[in-house]
This record gives C-alpha cells, structure tokens and sequence, in this order.
C-alpha cells in the first residue's frame, strides 16, 4: 500500500471482475478533456479574432440588435466545442472497439502487455480508482508504427530499438485522487514492468489539452520528442480544435 496524507491504495493486475469500473473510468477519463480542449481552443488568439468578427457581424446584420451578436457567437463556440467533442468520442469509440474490447487477451494473456488498476478503500468499500495499459513492441521501427489519434505516421526519422520499448495507454486516476502520488505510482509500475521486459524506453502519445497529465510526465522524467496537430478526425475538424499530440518518452536504464 501506498499512504499519503492518511490515503492509502494499492496497484495490482487487472481481473475479469474489474472490467466495468474500468470501462467506465476509461470512458469518464477520456470525455473528460473536452472542456479544457474547448476553452483552450476559444482562447486562442486567432479564434477571438474570429469570436469578436463573427458577433460583429451578426450585430449588423441584426440592426445593431445585441441578441443576433449573441447568437451568432454562440454558434461558433458551438462549432468548436462539436470539433473538440467529436475527436476525444471518435478516439473513445475506436479503443472500446479495439484493445479495450477484450482487456484479457489483448493485454493480460501477451506477456509483452500490461493491464493494471488501483484501488482505495472509498466509505467502506473497495473501489477501483485508477487505471493502466502497457503495450509492449519488439523488433518494430518507431517510424512504421500507426498513431493511434491519427492512423499514421508520427513524421520524421525512423529510429530500430533493438530492444523494443513500452507505451504507456490508459492511464487514468479518478478525480478525487488525483496530486495523491497516484500518478506517479502508477508511472512508475509501467516503468518498473518495461525495465523487467527488456525495454529500452517508454512512450506515450497525450494531447495538448491536458497539462496535468503532462506536467506529471514531465517530473517523472518524460521529454517531448515530437508533436503533430493531426486526429483521426477530418482535418478540419482538428484545424479548428487545435490540438496538437505530443509523443513523450523516458529511457530506462
């Protein structure tokens, strides 16, 4: 167990009877980013610029009515919420189709993978409140490997890794334990499992929306390495969510 301030919880392997806490803290964790996604998207400079054009015009266009200005602003931050909606969906829907699907043979039954969840004592009871996913690659060149925001190329030179590396997927800590040391415990279980595998480093692919996951990254030991603006959305879409997808890694030694 790991305490903190009087909290304790624990990080095990993924069992059957986990599969609906998990899939629902999955889903609440990915939803979740579309309101930062959105307001960070409203408050980039060229989107006020577009914000205050769009009012004005429907301030004309109404005869100086306050009401069409209104609206039409309303419209466009409608429009930039659905982009920014539809690319954390789309993304949710393609994983619970995919390796989130069947969590057992697609993790737990491949000796390269992983699938760990933390748990607490919540009121009594023992609930799951954490989740994780390492996917494990051997003998692949990074630059051969399909985003899974984009369904391609991450860009730039191919690197071979002789001796493979991990990814980290999925991680995600319920809201009220979160800056608990949680975060990090469960890095480091995803380290700790790469190291015991032979892996030469970690990966992760995050979008640009969430500064916590990646400032936890960050004091873990993390770098950028590349960046890209491109979802498996239409490119408008992601043109006018504007967000970009980091990929971060940490050698293991």
């Amino acid at each position: 167990m790991a305490p903190k301030n009087n909290v304790q919880f624990s990080i095990r392997k993924y069992r059957a009877s986990d599969e609906h806490a998990a899939m629902s803290l999955f889903q609440t964790g990915i939803i979740e980013h579309v309101y930062p996604a959105f307001f960070r998207a409203m408050s980039h400079p060229d989107h006020l610029g577009v914000t205050l054009g769009i009012c004005m015009a429907g301030y004309v266009l109404g005869g100086s009515s306050y009401f069409q200005a209104l609206l039409f602003g309303s419209a466009w931050a409608g429009l930039l919420y659905y982009c920014c909606h539809e690319i954390y969906q789309g993304y949710m829907a393609r994983r619970l189709s995919a390796d989130m699907a069947q969590i057992q043979a697609n993790y737990l039954d491949n000796p390269d993978n992983g699938f760990w969840v933390a748990e607490a004592d919540v009121n009594g009871q023992v609930k799951v409140i954490g989740i994780m996913a390492v996917r494990g690659t051997r003998g692949e060149e990074d630059g051969e490997r399909l985003g899974d925001w984009n369904g391609g190329e991450m860009g730039g030179a191919p690197e071979i890794n002789a001796g493979g590396y991990g990814e980290l997927l999925h991680m995600v800590v319920s809201f009220p334990w979160r800056r608990r040391t949680l975060g990090t415990g469960l890095v480091q279980k995803a380290l700790d499992f790469c190291k015991e595998r032979g892996y030469a480093r970690l990966i992760l692919d995050i979008g640009s929306p969430q500064t916590a996951a990646i400032s936890l990254y960050q004091k873990s030991g993390f770098v950028q390495t590349a960046s890209h603006s491109n979802t498996h959305a239409n490119p408008w879409v992601s043109k006018l969510a504007r967000i970009n997808v980091m990929r971060m890694e940490k050698i293991i030694q």
